[in-house]
């Protein structure tokens, strides 16, 4: 029985098909406006259809799975080293029928529209947390250079400047007053604009059900747990929390011949959010377990590790651990419980 396998490759105007019946061979080359995606394949037998997980590309998916088709998503990242000669939109499509064959890609989720908009949420309040670092620090730097020393920390920023800007005889030019004044509104809107997005997922948290056993694990909050919601999907597609842990970039780094092994440095795969929210969620549980008189047995682990290894690195291994419990914890549907120290 012959099976149809369609390649797809997404640009902002048009898509490049191409369409094969055996494999290594292209029968059919088509190039699609958008408007005529659909279309073209309500025409099609069911077939196998292959697209890079890119920008619009989970949308295409979603509409190409709803006329039947079996669709596949390929990292971008897998697909280039099959791309021979000059990268065109035809040597794309070629490459995508290439890279399906190789068993050890892994096809990437189809997500849906609900987890876009979380996804969504989340890229908007990291993007404005970046801005208001970038002009909370370039306040501090403008204030520096005109004698005015504000102390550590983002929170003397805007109480420190404003003092200086109310003050008539500070060492504020007048010409840059109305803009730095403009700068520090600037800040607090886009503050509301952080607490606006963070209310948002908080609500959003209580209606997911895998939130709330998500945030029965040390170190994850509303934040962590709806942003693995968001990002990761399908948590039964790994078949082990080591898995897991590398797909967040958590593992070492194995460069290895003979019988000589060596491990490195995390592997620093995967979404780099996703990782750095689970290494301060680690960061936040090493602080929280100085505290306590019983910290229990993962606290003290992490503990124990800090004082052998130092706190940076005893911080990553918990996260490699924390990411092997949010697997089971995930998987099983059952929320996390703390063992005591017998």
């Amino acid at each position: 029985m012959k099976t149809t396998t369609i390649a797809v490759d997404v640009s902002s105007a048009s898509l490049e098909v191409a369409v094969s019946t055996r494999s290594g061979h292209v029968a059919e080359r088509h190039r699609l406006t958008r408007r005529r995606v659909l279309p073209f394949f309500r025409k099609q037998t069911t077939s196998t259809v292959l697209l890079e997980a890119c920008g619009s590309a989970h949308y295409w998916a979603r509409e190409l799975q709803a006329l039947g088709h079996e669709v596949h998503l390929l990292p971008p990242h897998a697909v280039r080293p099959y791309v021979s000669r000059n990268k065109t939109d035809k040597t794309d499509a070629k490459a995508l029928l290439e890279a399906y064959r190789n068993e050890d890609i892994h096809p990437v989720p189809v997500k849906s529209p609900d987890q876009h908009a979380l996804a969504a949420i989340h890229r908007l309040r990291s993007s404005w947390m970046a801005t208001r670092t970038a002009r909370l620090n370039a306040l501090r730097g403008f204030a520096r250079e005109l004698g005015i020393q504000i102390p550590t920390g983002a929170r003397h920023v805007i109480p420190d400047l404003r003092e200086a800007l109310e003050d008539a005889e500070s060492v504020v030019p007048d010409m840059l007053r109305p803009l730095l004044a403009e700068a520090l509104k600037e800040i607090q809107h886009l503050e509301a604009r952080i607490r606006l997005a963070e209310r948002t997922l908080e609500s959003l948290a209580s209606s997911l059900p895998a939130v709330a056993q998500l945030q029965s694990i040390p170190g994850v909050g509303p934040l962590t747990a709806t942003a693995l919601v968001a990002f990761v999907g399908d948590v039964q597609r790994f078949p082990s929390g080591r898995h897991f842990a590398s797909y967040l970039g958590l593992t070492p780094r194995e460069r290895s011949s003979g019988k000589t092994r060596y491990l490195g440095a995390i592997s620093k795969r995967g979404d780099p959010y996703l990782r750095m929210l689970l290494i301060h969620g680690a960061r936040a549980v090493l602080w929280r377990a100085r505290s306590k008189k019983s910290p229990g047995r993962l606290r003290a682990w992490a503990l124990a590790l800090e004082a052998k290894r130092g706190h940076n690195k005893a911080t990553v291994a918990l996260a490699n651990k924390l990411a092997r419990v949010i697997w089971v914890v995930w998987r099983n549907d059952v929320p996390f419980q703390e063992v005591a120290i017998a």
